[in-house]
């Protein structure tokens, strides 16, 4: 498969770029020392948000998020249905995808990732449905109750026969309750067959032009796995080069309205930090980008500036933690841009499996074990290049330059 491969050596210095649950720098054991780790989620989400930010072409639109019915509300009020309808449809195809929250069911109990032309062209198909069914999904909305459905969803056959019959006891009218059960078997009855149209080989496979994120970073829906995408672009959690122990640092808050014969700091705590030279590894499977359930939909120059911005976003984006008070805005030390016909993404971590140690500082030793370890694979495999290129040999926008003669036309 043809693929970009992106080797980046970035040093950090006093900073906290992922924390853990606790609120430390997070940490992996690799060569048997403990090193610096920055989750490739971490810096998967800070690459999107900087593509969305310099997007002029609508590109890369797609949104993550449990607030998914207010989305579809919005637009099918666009299309001009009623309000029960509106309420009802945004409802069931939210349900459908990824479960209503029982404790708030505003929202769903999964991120769903769309864009705004995925959620037009799913609304528009939900107009379509006949005028019985939406009825029926009306009916069926007003009478769940989507605070218990978590629970009600769990209930076994026989739970459900002895509800009916503790019902029938009550003389409760059957027509006053539709279950968790009867619920979700009414709208996967009605809201299939518009993914199955949208979704499966013989509908819209592909993806619409403003979801190139999605392309790039992919998507999982548990419940319809016609809607899933599997990723162009893979990542590695970046690792330390060499050994790192995070540090504390204490911290006071001086009370500048405290009273004079009161003394001491008005606040006090401790952070932890650390500072690192990070291995980050990106690739981008150009052929998987553009096939026809990805974005076969682009013309050339769309996908040049596709590639082109997700490169530059690699390479330039920091994840945000504590951005403000332990700014850690550097650019990479080092690049090595690779670029293949054929074969699959290879890492070069394992050049740093034995830390990197110096008195006079890393980049220098940290950059000339890249280079060998890259020189061993091609020696010892035979792993052939299209092409590659090195920052700061060459420039960014020579780099650049380098890579869109490789982007397939369409």
């Amino acid at each position: 498969m043809r693929h970009i491969e992106l080797h980046i050596l970035q040093s950090f210095p006093v900073s906290c770029l992922n924390r853990d649950d606790l609120n430390s720098p997070k940490t992996a054991i690799f060569g048997g020392v403990q090193r610096a780790r920055v989750s490739s989620q971490c810096w998967k989400r800070a690459i999107r948000e900087s593509m969305q930010e310099n997007d002029t072409s609508g590109l890369f639109k797609g949104q993550r998020g449990r607030w998914i019915i207010q989305e579809f509300e919005n637009k099918l009020k666009e299309l001009k249905e009623k309000d029960e309808v509106v309420k009802a449809l945004a409802i069931c195809v939210s349900h459908y995808l990824a479960k209503i929250d029982s404790k708030n069911p505003q929202r769903v109990k999964t991120l769903l990732y769309l864009s705004p032309l995925e959620l037009g062209s799913i609304s528009r198909k939900l107009t379509e449905i006949n005028s019985i069914e939406k009825e029926a999904l009306v009916n069926a909305v007003s009478k769940v109750n989507l605070t218990e459905i978590d629970k009600e969803d769990e209930e076994s056959d026989e739970d459900e026969k002895e509800e009916e019959a503790q019902n029938k006891k009550t003389k409760m009218p059957k027509s006053e309750r539709v279950t968790a059960k009867q619920f979700t078997k009414l709208v996967d009855k009605s809201i299939k067959p518009i993914f199955k149209a949208l979704f499966n080989k013989e509908g819209e496979k592909g993806l619409p032009k403003d979801a190139s994120d999605i392309a790039i970073f992919g998507r999982m829906v548990a419940n319809d796995a016609s809607v899933n995408k599997e990723g162009s672009a893979a990542f590695n959690h970046a690792l330390s080069v060499h050994k790192v122990d995070n540090e504390i640092d204490f911290f006071s808050g001086m009370d500048e309205l405290q009273p004079r014969d009161e003394t001491g700091a008005g606040m006090a705590g401790t952070l932890e930090f650390n500072s690192a030279m990070y291995y980050r590894f990106a690739a981008l499977n150009l052929d998987m980008l553009f096939d026809k359930d990805h974005l076969a939909c682009l013309d050339s120059e769309e996908r040049k500036k596709v590639v082109n911005a997700f490169v530059k976003a690699t390479l330039q984006s920091i994840p945000m933690a504590r951005r403000n008070s332990m700014n850690g805005n550097v650019l990479p030390n080092y690049v090595l841009c690779v670029i293949r016909e054929k074969g699959h993404p290879i890492q070069l971590i394992n050049a740093f499996e034995k830390p990197i140690i110096s008195k006079n500082g890393i980049i220098e030793g940290s950059i000339e074990a890249l280079k060998n370890e890259y020189e061993k694979l091609k020696t010892t495999w035979g792993i052939e290049a299209k092409s590659e290129i090195r920052i700061p040999e060459k420039s960014l926008k020579e780099l650049l330059s380098e890579v869109e003669k490789y982007v397939p036309a369409k």
